[in-house]
C-alpha cells in the first residue's frame, strides 16, 4: 500500500491530499512496517493544508468535509511510536501557525478535536516530544482574540469552568528546561492580552490563581540560588562573573514576564502578584538581610538584597508595591525576624504535584509534570527553615532603642565595604527615579491653570510623598509641589514655598505614609516613627549619610562619584540644606585631599597630573549631572569579582602607582585626584555655583632661554631617538645594557614645563659639542641615588613613557587578562669620578624639582582654598538663621 505513496503526482494538488487521506483512513494500526508512511504523510498535510490556505480555498474545505482533525487524533491513538505523536504535533503547529484565513482557524478552534489534542496523555519523559508539545500549544495561542479563545474554553451559567489550554501549559511553568519555560510564559502572555472579562476571572479564580503565588516561589528560589553564587565567587580564589551574569540575566527576565504579566491590565491580578512578593520574598526574605549581622542563619547576603530591591522596584510598576516597600523602611529591623512558617509553598505543592492520570483509547500512559515535584523539593531544601512573619509589638513603649530599617541602609554608606555602599546608594537612587505623582489633596480651577499646568501622564509607581517621607525627595519636586498648592490659593502650600523653613507638607505626607504603613499591619509587621520624625530631619539623615560617605578614605572613588549622583539630584538648586557642620566637613576633606593630590606633584607620574585631572573633571561632571546613575544595580554583585581578579602588583611599582591614580583596581590604595575632583565640584555646588567644562589650571609658563633644555634645543615635543641636540652641560658616563658590552654615552637631565626627560647621547665628531639622541626615559619617577658602595654608580629607575591602562593596545587591559606584574626598567650609570657622579645626581634632582615646581604653580588656582573658604564662610553667615534653628546637627 504504502508503495503507491511515492507514485507520480502533482504534490500540491486536491488529488493528492485526498490520497493521502485515504491512506491514513485505511490505516487501523500504526507499526515499524507503516509507521514512516505514516509520518510523511502528516508532513505533506501539513503542506498542503498551507499551500491550500494562500492558493486554492477548495483544499481546506476538503479538509473539513473529511474531517480530517479527527483522523489526526484516531491515528495519534492507535499509534505507539514516540516518532508519530512528534510528527503530528508538528503538523498541528505549521498548519495553525501559517493559516491566515480566519474562517480555517475558527474551524481548527471550534471542534471537539482540538481540545482532545491538547488534553491528549502524552508521555513527556520524550523532552523532544514535550518541546514539540509546548510549541503546538503556544501556536495555538498565537491565534487568540476575543473570538477564537471563546472557542477553546467550556462555558457554564456565563461562567469559564475549564481551559485546557491555559491549564495543561501552566503545568510546566517552571520546567528546568529554559526554552519550554519561555514557550509557556509566551503564551500565558498571549491568554492574558486578549482581555476577555470571563477568562481573567477563571485564571484569577482558584485553584489556577495559585499560578501566580507559585511563580513568586519560583522566583524566590532564584533569588536564593544567585546569592549562593555570589558567596561562592567572593570566596573562589579564581572568581569568574560569567555564572553571575547568567543568573542575573534570569532574575531579569522574570522580572519583566511579572511586568508583562501585570501590563496586561487583568483585575486582582496586580493585587495577588504584590501580596506575594511582599509575603513571600520582601518581608521574610529581602528585609531582613539589610541587617549587617546575620539571624538565624538564614539570611541572603545584603548586597543581594540590595541587587534584587533594585530590581524589583525598577522593573515591576506596581504603585502599592512600591509604595509598601518604602513604608517598610519606617520599620524596625526586628519586625521582620524569620520564624518558621507553614504553608509558603503550599499552593505551588497542590497545583504542580497532583498527577494527572488520563487515558484515552488503549494507551492508558500516564502523563505527570516530574520537573513541578523537583522544583518542590529544591525550594524546599534551598530556602530551609522557611519564613513567615511574626507580629512584633514595640517593648516597654520605647520603639527609638530600634534601628529604622531605614537607618540599617544608610549604615550601610556609613560604615559597610564598597560593595554595600554602591548597594545602598543604588537602592536610593532607584527609589528616586521611580515615577510618581505629586499626593497633597490640590483641586485645580477649571480655568486658567488648566493650561499652565499639566497633570502628568505617565504611570504612577512611587507617591512623591513616600519621597519625602524617606527624605529623598528633590528640591525641584518640593518648589513644584508647593508651586502648585500657592497657585491654588492654600494657605499652607504659600506660606511654606516662602518661608525660610521651606517644609514639606506635612499634612499630605502622613496621610500617605500612614495608610501604607497600617497595610503593613495586615501582614504581622509593626511600626514606630521616631520621636520628632519629620521629613526634613529624614533629609538631613540622608545628607548625613553622604557627607560622611565623602570624608571616608576606603571607598573606592568611582562609588564616590555615585554618591555624588546623589547628592546632585537631592539639591539641584544648592538650597540651604547643609548645615554648618555638614560643611565644615566637606571643607576639612577637600584640604586633605589637595594636599595630597599636591603631593603626586612630586610622584612618578606627575608628568600626567594635568592630562588625567582634567580627563577626571570631565568625567566626574558627565556623571554627577547625568540623568541615571552610570551603573546598573548588577555592578554591585560582580564589582568585588573584578577587583579580585586582578594579579597583586608590586606596591613599589610605578605600574601600581599608575593604577593607584586611575584606580583602575579596587584593592590598590586609593589615589586622591577623582576624590578631589568630586569634593571641588560639590565645593563649587554647596556654594552655588555653576560646574565649569574644564578645571581651573593655570597655562604653560614661558621655558627660560638658560634651561637646559633651551640650550640642548629641545621643544615641547621631547627628544626623539635620532635627533640632534647640544651636549652643553652633558655629563660623560659609562653603562652596558647587555652583558660585556659597555658603551659611553653623554647623560643630560632636561625639564620643559611639566614634561622632563633623562637623555642619552653619543657625541658626533663632526660637530662640536654636539650629539644625537640614543636613548630617552621619563624624568619624574626616576628616583636618583648614588650606589653606597660605588660612589661613581648612579642608579635610576625607568618607567614607562606612557600610563600603562592609557595605551591598552600595547600593554593589555588588566582587567581583561592575567597580565604579568610590570616590573620598571633601571639604569646604573658609571662616571669617572665621584664628583661628576654628583653633578649628574644634582642635576636630575634640580630638573624634577622644576618639572614639580610647574605642576604645582598650574595647579595652584584650582586646590588654593582661601577663596573657597572665604566664600563658605559668607553663605554660612547669611544662612546662619535658617540652619541654627531648623537643620539639627545629626552627625
Amino acid at each position: 500500500m504504502w508503495f503507491s505513496f511515492w507514485r507520480s503526482r502533482d504534490r500540491f494538488s486536491l488529488e493528492e491530499l485526498r490520497y493521502l487521506t485515504d491512506q491514513l483512513q485505511k490505516i487501523q494500526i500504526v507499526n515499524e512496517v507503516n509507521k514512516d508512511f505514516v509520518i510523511e504523510a502528516l508532513r505533506s498535510i501539513s503542506e498542503l493544508i498551507t499551500y491550500g490556505d494562500q492558493h486554492d480555498a477548495s483544499f481546506f474545505e476538503f479538509f473539513m468535509e473529511k474531517q480530517i482533525m479527527g483522523e489526526f487524533v484516531r491515528i495519534l491513538k492507535i499509534s505507539r511510536a514516540a516518532t508519530v505523536s512528534l510528527q503530528l504535533l508538528q503538523t498541528m503547529s505549521i498548519i495553525i501557525q501559517n493559516l491566515k484565513s480566519e474562517h480555517a482557524i475558527y474551524y481548527l478552534f471550534s471542534t471537539e478535536h482540538m481540545n482532545k489534542l491538547i488534553t491528549y496523555a502524552f508521555d513527556f519523559r520524550n523532552d523532544e516530544l514535550l518541546s514539540y508539545y509546548i510549541s503546538f500549544l503556544r501556536a495555538i495561542s498565537g491565534k487568540l482574540n476575543k473570538n477564537t479563545i471563546s472557542l477553546l474554553v467550556k462555558t457554564q451559567n456565563d461562567k469559564v469552568v475549564s481551559f485546557p489550554m491555559y491549564v495543561e501549559a501552566i503545568q510546566f511553568a517552571f520546567h528546568e528546561e529554559n526554552m519550554i519555560r519561555t514557550a509557556v510564559r509566551a503564551l500565558t502572555l498571549n491568554v492574558y492580552h486578549v482581555g476577555d472579562d470571563y477568562v481573567n476571572r477563571f485564571i484569577t479564580s482558584p485553584p489556577h490563581a495559585d499560578y501566580f503565588s507559585n511563580l513568586v516561589t519560583f522566583f524566590r528560589k532564584q533569588c536564593i540560588d544567585l546569592n549562593d553564587l555570589v558567596t561562592e565567587t567572593m570566596r573562589s580564589a579564581e572568581p569568574s562573573t560569567s555564572t553571575i551574569l547568567a543568573a542575573v540575566d534570569e532574575i531579569e527576565d522574570n522580572l519583566y514576564y511579572i511586568s508583562d504579566v501585570i501590563s496586561a491590565g487583568i483585575p486582582d491580578v496586580g493585587r495577588l502578584i504584590t501580596d506575594n512578593i511582599l509575603r513571600h520574598l520582601i518581608f521574610p526574605l529581602l528585609l531582613p538581610s539589610l541587617r549587617i549581622e546575620v539571624v538565624n542563619g538564614f539570611q541572603i547576603g545584603a548586597v543581594t538584597s540590595l541587587y534584587l530591591l533594585c530590581c524589583i522596584l525598577r522593573i515591576v510598576k506596581i504603585k502599592d508595591l512600591a509604595n509598601t516597600i518604602s513604608a517598610a523602611f519606617f520599620c524596625p529591623l526586628d519586625a521582620f525576624s524569620p520564624q518558621p512558617e507553614e504553608g509558603l509553598n503550599g499552593n505551588m505543592t497542590r497545583l504542580c504535584c497532583e498527577s494527572r492520570s488520563q487515558s484515552s483509547g488503549s494507551d492508558g500512559i500516564v502523563r505527570q509534570p516530574l520537573d513541578a515535584e523537583s522544583l518542590i523539593k529544591e525550594v524546599s531544601d534551598s530556602s530551609a527553615p522557611k519564613t513567615e512573619l511574626k507580629d512584633v509589638t514595640v517593648k516597654n513603649g520605647c520603639p527609638g532603642s530600634r534601628l529604622e530599617l531605614r537607618g540599617a541602609l544608610l549604615s550601610h554608606i556609613t560604615t559597610g565595604d564598597d560593595v554595600q555602599v554602591l548597594g545602598a546608594l543604588s537602592v536610593l537612587a532607584t527609589l528616586l527615579q521611580t515615577k510618581g505623582q505629586i499626593s497633597a489633596a490640590i483641586q485645580l480651577p477649571s480655568v486658567h491653570f488648566s493650561v499652565l499646568i499639566t497633570p502628568p501622564k505617565f504611570s504612577v509607581e512611587l507617591d512623591e510623598s513616600m519621597l519625602d517621607a524617606l527624605g529623598i525627595l528633590p528640591q525641584r519636586k518640593q518648589h513644584k509641589k508647593l508651586l502648585l498648592e500657592a497657585l491654588v490659593g492654600e494657605d499652607s502650600g504659600e506660606e511654606q514655598l516662602f518661608s525660610s523653613d521651606n517644609t514639606s507638607v506635612k499634612g499630605g505626607i502622613d496621610i500617605e505614609l500612614d495608610g501604607y504603613l497600617q497595610k503593613l499591619k495586615d501582614y504581622g509587621i509593626s511600626y514606630f516613627l521616631k520621636a520628632g520624625a519629620s521629613p526634613r530631619a529624614h533629609r538631613f539623615e540622608v545628607l548625613d549619610a553622604l557627607v560622611s560617605l565623602f570624608c571616608r578614605s576606603n571607598i573606592s572613588a568611582e562609588i564616590l562619584w555615585d554618591g555624588g549622583w546623589l547628592l546632585r539630584q537631592l539639591l539641584p538648586y544648592s538650597e540651604a540644606e547643609f548645615n554648618s557642620h555638614h560643611l565644615k566637613l566637606l571643607k576639612d576633606s577637600y584640604k586633605y585631599w589637595a594636599t595630597e593630590l599636591l603631593q603626586e606633584a612630586r610622584g612618578i607620574w606627575s608628568d600626567f597630573l594635568i592630562i588625567l585631572l582634567s580627563d577626571e573633571w570631565k568625567k566626574c561632571k558627565r556623571a554627577i549631572e547625568a540623568p541615571s546613575p552610570r551603573k546598573e544595580p548588577k555592578s554591585m554583585l560582580l564589582h568585588s569579582a573584578k577587583a579580585s581578579a586582578v594579579d597583586a602588583v608590586p606596591p613599589e611599582s610605578s605600574f601600581a602607582a599608575g593604577q593607584k591614580m586611575s584606580e583602575l583596581v579596587k584593592h590598590l590604595p586609593l589615589f586622591p585626584l577623582k576624590v578631589f575632583v568630586l569634593l571641588h565640584q560639590l565645593q563649587s555646588f554647596s556654594l552655588g555655583k555653576a560646574l565649569s567644562d574644564q578645571p581651573c589650571i593655570d597655562p604653560p609658563s614661558e621655558i627660560p632661554d638658560c634651561s637646559r633644555a633651551k640650550v640642548a634645543g629641545l621643544d615641547a615635543s621631547g627628544p626623539k631617538p635620532g635627533a640632534e641636540l647640544r651636549l652643553d652641560g652633558a655629563v660623560p658616563c659609562r653603562i652596558a645594557f647587555e652583558r660585556g658590552k659597555e658603551r659611553h654615552f653623554f647623560f643630560l637631565g632636561t625639564a620643559i614645563g611639566t614634561c622632563g626627560w633623562i637623555i642619552l647621547a653619543e657625541e658626533l665628531p663632526s660637530k662640536l659639542n654636539c650629539g644625537i639622541v640614543r636613548v630617552a626615559a621619563p624624568l619624574a619617577g626616576s628616583n636618583p641615588r648614588i650606589d653606597e658602595k660605588h660612589s661613581r654608580w648612579l642608579h635610576l629607575r625607568i618607567r614607562p613613557s606612557t600610563l600603562p591602562f592609557l595605551d591598552p593596545t600595547k600593554h593589555g587591559t588588566p582587567l581583561k587578562s592575567k597580565a604579568k606584574p610590570f616590573v620598571d626598567g633601571r639604569w646604573i650609570l658609571a662616571f669617572q669620578d665621584e664628583d661628576t657622579c654628583k653633578v649628574a645626581f644634582s642635576m636630575v634632582l634640580e630638573e624634577i624639582n622644576l618639572q614639580s615646581k610647574e605642576v604645582e604653580r598650574r595647579l595652584k588656582p584650582l586646590v588654593g582654598l582661601e577663596r573657597a573658604v572665604d566664600s563658605a564662610d559668607a553663605f554660612l553667615c547669611s544662612t546662619k538663621s535658617l540652619t541654627s534653628n531648623t537643620a539639627p546637627n545629626l552627625m
